[in-house]
C-alpha cells in the first residue's frame, strides 16, 4: 500500500520542510514515497541529540541518544528512491551521507535533491548502486557507520544481494537502520531467515516511534553485525 497518491509529499524535519515529488504512475517502485522512509526519519527526529545550544533537556531519559549521535559519522542509504530518508537524516545531523539506487530511479532522486537544495543548503551525494555489483559497492569506500534502508524488501530474488550489500557496507561497530513493512510473504520469510544469520536484530518498540508517524504496518529495526567467534572469545574474562 502506498502512503498517498499526492504528487508532492511534505516532510517536516525540525524547522525545515522537505518537499518530495513522486510519480505513482511510473513503472519503478523507487519513484514513489513509501511510508517507512517517513517513519524512520521521524523516529530519528524524536530521539537524535540536537547539536549545540539546542541540546534536549537531560531530565528526559533518551534510550537512543548514543545510537543516533550523528556527529562525524558516515552514512549510506540503499534504495533511496525519491530521497526522503537520506535528506531527512542529513537535516538531523548525518551530514556525510550518500544516497544510492538503481539507474532508472536516478532522475527522480536527482530532481528531488535539486528541488530541496535551498532547504539542504547543498546537493547531497548520490550514486548508482546495484546490490549485486561488488565494484559499485567498493567504489562507495565502505565501511559506513550508518546504513539506511526503508521499504527495500519486496522481491524474493533481491533479498540475498540486499543482505550482502548491507553486510559489506556497514562497519563492524556500525548500525543498519531499517524501516520495514511486509510487502511479500516469500521475500519476508527469506529476508528474516538470512538476516538472523548475519546480524543481531533489535525491534524498536512501537511506542518509541514518532506518535504522528507510527503507522500500524510499519516498523523500525536496528541491525548490528554479529561478532565473529574469535571476538566473542576475547570478550570472555
Amino acid at each position: 500500500m502506498k502512503f498517498t497518491d499526492s504528487p508532492v509529499i511534505e516532510l517536516p524535519v525540525h524547522n525545515a520542510i522537505l518537499s518530495i515529488q513522486q510519480d505513482n504512475g511510473s513503472f519503478h517502485v523507487g519513484t514513489s514515497v513509501w511510508p517507512c522512509s517517513l517513519v524512520l526519519v521521524k523516529f530519528a527526529e524524536r530521539w537524535a541529540p540536537l547539536p549545540g545550544p539546542n541540546l534536549r533537556p537531560t531530565t528526559t531519559p533518551n534510550p537512543y541518544a548514543q545510537l543516533l549521535d550523528f556527529g562525524s559519522k558516515r552514512g549510506v542509504e540503499l534504495g533511496a528512491g525519491c530521497g526522503a530518508a537520506g535528506m531527512g537524516f542529513y537535516l538531523l545531523g548525518l551530514t556525510d551521507v550518500i544516497l544510492t539506487d538503481i539507474s532508472p530511479v536516478m532522475p527522480a532522486l536527482k530532481r528531488n535533491l535539486k528541488n530541496n537544495k535551498s532547504v539542504l543548503a547543498k546537493t547531497l551525494k548520490h550514486s548508482v548502486l546495484y546490490w549485486n555489483n561488488a565494484d559499485q559497492i567498493k567504489s562507495l569506500k565502505p565501511p559506513y557507520d550508518f546504513v539506511l534502508a526503508t521499504d527495500v524488501v519486496y522481491i524474493e530474488e533481491s533479498v540475498g544481494p540486499l543482505i550482502s550489500a548491507m553486510e559489506a557496507l556497514v562497519s563492524d561497530d556500525g548500525v543498519i537502520l531499517l524501516g520495514y513493512q511486509l510487502r511479500s510473504p516469500e521475500a519476508h520469510k527469506l529476508f528474516w531467515e538470512m538476516s538472523e544469520k548475519v546480524f543481531e536484530i533489535e525491534k524498536v518498540p512501537h511506542e518509541d516511534l514518532h506518535p504522528e508517524y507510527a503507522y500500524e504496518e510499519a516498523d523500525v529495526y536496528i541491525f548490528r553485525k554479529k561478532k565473529k567467534e574469535e571476538e566473542k572469545m576475547e570478550d570472555i574474562p
